[in-house]
């Protein structure tokens, strides 16, 4: 196998280590109802007057990533929603590999789509991995900050990732840049110091008017380092999971799409007046 292949080969594991459930592949569709959510005639509450929506991460989709923090939102009491996005043709049920400035027009015709079916002002935002990152782009650069409230984002790649190191060692195979940006131009956005990356940070981390919330897990092995994670701006609240419960093991995968501990943080963070702390024992709640 030639050298830049081995880079690459472990550079996509780890990618799609990032954001597939450790569920069989769903064949729903984010118009179909999914155990709760996607209910186009759901109708927000008094108390939870603005509907949710979630962003699943690179290779991720819009079922299996969802199946437990869906249905955990649902039981509170909220209107939820999951879109597809970054398809490419022939890759079924992969999602998140196009060009991301490309997905988060995808995002706001959804976002546009659960306003009119819900009559809300305004949304939220939940997203795993590039779930959490992309949305950012939307909110900058593509009018969403006059439709969100608020993005919550769960172990999102906010400044790109080095895997480990390994993304820094593309520029010593020759063509190998290249090849990942041709063919799967949503994992090359990621790459840290990427241009997409650039242009999405300059200036502030931030928009005004929309409340940031980062989840992150010090056991991150896909987005490294994991403090890239948190966010810089005025309005932003960056959360450990291991301070709130040092005994959580939580990795990038699970933080996303099974850890109630996390799930918890997202709860608060989307009805701050009445949240409660988290620790340990919210993984009972």
């Amino acid at each position: 196998m030639l050298p830049w292949k081995r880079a690459l080969r472990p550079l996509t594991a780890l990618l799609l280590a990032a954001a597939v459930a450790v569920v069989p592949a769903a064949t729903a569709s984010a118009d179909a109802p999914s155990s709760g959510w996607n209910d186009y005639t759901c109708r927000p509450s008094t108390a939870h007057p603005r509907p949710i929506v979630l962003v699943h991460g690179t290779f991720g989709n819009s079922v299996d990533n969802w199946l437990a923090l869906a249905p955990y939102l649902v039981h509170r009491g909220y209107c939820v929603y999951s879109l597809d996005y970054g398809q490419l043709s022939g890759v079924p049920l992969f999602h998140g590999l196009g060009p991301i400035d490309e997905s988060a027009g995808q995002l706001k015709v959804f976002v546009d789509k659960v306003l009119a079916a819900t009559g809300a002002a305004e949304t939220d935002i939940v997203g795993h991995s590039q779930g959490g990152m992309m949305p950012r782009y939307y909110l900058k650069f593509l009018g969403g900050a006059a439709k969100v409230n608020a993005l919550v984002g769960l172990a999102p790649d906010n400044h790109g990732t080095t895997l480990n190191g390994l993304a820094n060692l593309l520029p010593y195979f020759p063509g190998a840049s290249d090849l990942l940006s041709s063919a799967t131009p949503g994992l090359a956005d990621q790459v840290a110091g990427s241009a997409f990356l650039t242009k999405l940070n300059a200036g502030g981390d931030t928009v005004p008017g929309v409340h940031y919330t980062v989840v992150a897990t010090k056991y991150d092995e896909v987005v490294t380092p994991y403090r890239s994670q948190f966010l810089t701006g005025p309005d932003v609240r960056n959360v450990l999971l291991q301070d709130l419960c040092a005994v959580d093991l939580s990795e990038h995968v699970t933080i996303g799409v099974l850890d109630r501990i996390a799930y918890h943080e997202v709860a608060n963070a989307l009805d701050p007046a009445h949240a409660t702390p988290t620790n340990c024992a919210s993984v009972f709640q």
